[in-house]
């Protein structure tokens, strides 16, 4: 079950729709499936056991992913924005690999000795080439994408998706031709991530051409949904807030979708954002890079029902991420692994076809009965909402107190003035940790520390308002959204703030 399947799928049953790229000259599914095969020869010629992908998000990024698929060895998305040291000793990994990089970047790659193409050349040689007929199928054995963790707490770790992995997520989350001729989707999120990769595949299964935003800004995003009629598109929270506040015209007739993900949503940027679009229909997405993407969704009748609902229970959904996929199986567990009910916050623990939890030289993280742990912390309610908690990792041990870290940031992000909040423990010989905090405050709030502590000891008891906020100019995050904790802690520590 290669993911060249999808391929073919895509180009048997509608050709002569553009996949990727603009209206004006985008490729269709049958010229990307020719430029896959003219890739893939290229790929055996060089005898290479592996593609590296070091580059801005566009269309050689697809012909990449379809031609290492029929060649049978695995695309591996590199993080353009790595160092020199970093870059370096993740592409010792790859010897044997043909490279395909920005201009900036081919340097790199060649101090590595690996081969390599520019993308403009990548492009020129797969879409203009003639396509083989008599190519050998890939091996489905072989992993299909090899994706590097973002390293946030540790060095980056190889994960392998293979291809039963990514099609078995595909076909139990998305409707063959399901869209109309004219949906088109909108991706802000760099290749090297698993949504660049997920999206993709969804799309064009879906019969949904995909445009990529290379370089986000608020403006041109707003700017290019209008331009292309986009009618879905994905961001994560940090891109969402930017939009929320950005000036000029947000009138976005053609958008339907709105999906986001990739980190916790504040509940102040979604509820915003809501009553900004109210014909938009919003889905949050939870999923990890070891599960191939989304394991549960939080749907558009949802977060409508939460904005406007007098229950409770049910307008709390709003800080949910939904409803498992059918196709996945979820598990709350104590510490002493075992299963727990619901409202019983405990490890999040997964399974299904699309879990590879694989990682290279190592193999797969599953209990014996096939279990990932995917070191989330949340909670399943009574009806089946799944609350996200944070990662176990980032959770603060003051005395003999366990402290979510986002329980107390979502309070911080209520005050009008915070626009970015980040709650980290700092190591304390009398607690253990204490609590600090770090925020990003409105232009000309004014507000100071001690008014954000009050404001944070209204809504939590009083061991858990930080004992020190700082107000800086940004948070250190990834740019899929992801806080770099371990940045806060350190410049909290040595007084280097924001």
């Amino acid at each position: 079950m290669n993911v060249t399947m999808l391929l073919d799928m895509a180009a048997d049953g509608f050709g002569d729709r553009v996949a990727v790229g603009r209206r004006e000259d985008g490729l269709t599914a049958a010229r990307l499936r020719d430029a896959a095969a003219v890739g893939a020869a290229a790929i055996r010629e060089a005898d290479a056991d592996a593609v590296l992908y070091l580059d801005v998000n566009g269309p050689a990024f697809p012909v990449a992913l379809f031609a290492a698929a029929r060649a049978g060895v695995p695309l591996v998305p590199v993080n353009y924005r790595l160092g020199s040291e970093q870059l370096d000793t993740l592409l010792a990994n790859h010897p044997k690999a043909l490279g395909i990089a920005a201009p900036d970047r081919s340097e790199s790659l060649r101090r590595a000795g690996i081969s390599s193409l520019t993308s403009e050349e990548w492009l020129s040689t797969t879409c203009d080439g003639q396509a083989p007929h008599d190519l050998p199928e890939g091996d489905d054995d072989v992993p299909a994408v090899i994706i590097y963790t973002s390293g946030t707490t540790s060095a980056p770790k190889g994960v392998l998706l293979r291809h039963h992995n990514l099609v078995s997520y595909v076909l139990g989350s998305v409707e063959f031709a399901g869209a109309d001729p004219e949906d088109a989707a909108l991706v802000s999120v760099p290749p090297y991530h698993i949504a660049a990769v997920a999206n993709v595949l969804t799309n064009l299964y879906a019969g949904r051409r995909s445009v990529v935003l290379e370089r986000f800004t608020p403006a041109e995003w707003l700017q290019l949904v209008r331009d292309q009629g986009i009618t879905n598109a994905m961001v994560v929270p940090t891109m969402l807030a930017r939009i929320n506040e950005a000036d000029g015209d947000k009138t976005l007739p053609s958008l339907r979708t709105l999906a986001y993900g990739g980190a916790p949503m504040p509940t102040a940027v979604i509820e915003r954002a809501l009553r900004t679009w109210p014909d938009v229909g919003f889905v949050n997405a939870y999923g990890l890079t070891e599960t191939s993407s989304t394991i549960a969704v939080l749907g558009p009748e949802d977060h409508r029902a939460a904005l406007a609902g007098d229950d409770a229970a049910v307008r709390a959904r709003l800080g949910s991420v939904g409803r498992v996929l059918p196709t996945v199986e979820v598990e709350i567990r104590d510490f002493e692994n075992r299963p727990v009910g619901p409202g019983v916050t405990g490890r999040i623990c997964v399974r299904g076809d699309q879990v590879s939890a694989e990682y290279a030289g190592v193999g797969r993280a599953v209990d014996e009965e096939g279990y990932f742990d995917t070191r989330d912390q949340g909670y399943l309610d009574e009806a089946g909402y799944l609350f996200v908690g944070g990662r176990m990792d980032d959770t603060i041990i003051r005395g003999a107190e366990n402290i979510a870290p986002a329980e107390i940031e979502d309070v911080l992000l209520r005050h009008p003035a915070v626009l970015d909040a980040a709650v980290v423990g700092v190591p304390d010989e009398e607690w253990g940790q204490r609590i600090e905090a770090a925020v990003v405050t409105r232009a000309g709030s004014g507000i100071e520390s001690e008014e954000l502590r009050t404001f944070v000891r209204g809504a939590l008891r009083g061991s858990k308002t930080p004992d020190r906020i700082e107000c800086w100019e940004e948070l250190p995050r990834t740019v899929t959204g992801k806080l770099l904790r371990r940045k806060v802690v350190a410049r909290l520590v040595s007084g280097a703030g924001g």
